[in-house]
């Protein structure tokens, strides 16, 4: 899959890690960015289409679908992270609502058009899908479940032709982050090391400096072998009583 030419939604690209994607695309050479945000945004690139996408409103991701006439790559990079300690269920299900049901809904609404593209989802799940903090855990809760929607997303559609990649983010530099005194990479470095693992097709993205380092680890362990293996159930055949 390579960026130069291809037609890309980015949702949350106002800050952060999503405009960062927003301008290593257009540095590709994308034929069309559809930049995805909850409020109206100005760019002066005649390549980016603004568009309002509040991830947890059905009304504007079908507004949106009906905006974008094809599509080659679906970033879905909108979320919330709030610090939090599991006594308030709202908080839980804030983060669910975006980080995972957000997903799932824009995912759904634009598989048409990536199907027909033969195109890729690119999910920012975060490392914290792997592994919690116990600063954030509804966060953590949230992006553990949107991995294994990837997961499960990438067996479903693999028949279809639509490759599924999770990008395990660690500590980056963005507003999110901004409580945390660690070591953080810059948004434009991981933007950039996403994309590379997409156009190198890279099932599971760590794009900085602490993914990395369980990166190998995670792709010879075993529970990568057991999604690996349950995903053969989809295309098995059926089995004649």
């Amino acid at each position: 899959m390579s960026v130069a030419d291809a037609t890309i939604l980015v949702t949350g690209a106002n800050r952060g890690i999503g405009q960062a994607l927003v301008e290593e695309a257009l540095r590709r050479g994308a034929r069309r960015v559809y930049a995805g945000t909850r409020q109206p945004l100005v760019h002066p690139d005649a390549r980016v289409t603004p568009l309002t996408l509040d991830v947890t409103s059905a009304a504007q991701i079908q507004a949106a679908v009906e905006r974008v006439g094809s599509l080659d790559i679906l970033i879905n990079n909108a979320g919330v992270a709030l610090y939090d300690d599991l006594s308030d269920r709202g908080a839980l299900e804030q983060h669910l609502a975006v980080n995972l049901f957000g997903t799932h809904g824009v995912t759904q609404a634009f598989l048409p058009l990536l199907t027909e593209s033969g195109g890729a989802i690119v999910n920012n799940v975060s490392l914290m899908a792997i592994a919690p903090l116990p600063l954030t855990p509804a966060y953590a809760i949230s992006k553990a479940a949107a991995f294994n929607l990837t997961q499960s997303l990438r067996a479903l559609l693999a028949g279809r032709g639509v490759r599924v990649h999770a990008v395990l983010t660690g500590p980056t530099d963005t507003d999110m982050t901004r409580g945390f005194d660690i070591p953080k990479a810059s948004a434009e470095s991981v933007a950039r090391a996403i994309l590379d693992g997409v156009e190198n097709g890279e099932e599971d993205i760590f794009p900085d400096a602490m993914s990395k380092s369980i990166a190998d680890g995670w792709r010879s362990g075993v529970a990568k072998a057991l999604e690996r293996q349950n995903a053969a159930f989809v295309t098995a055949e059926p089995v004649m009583s």
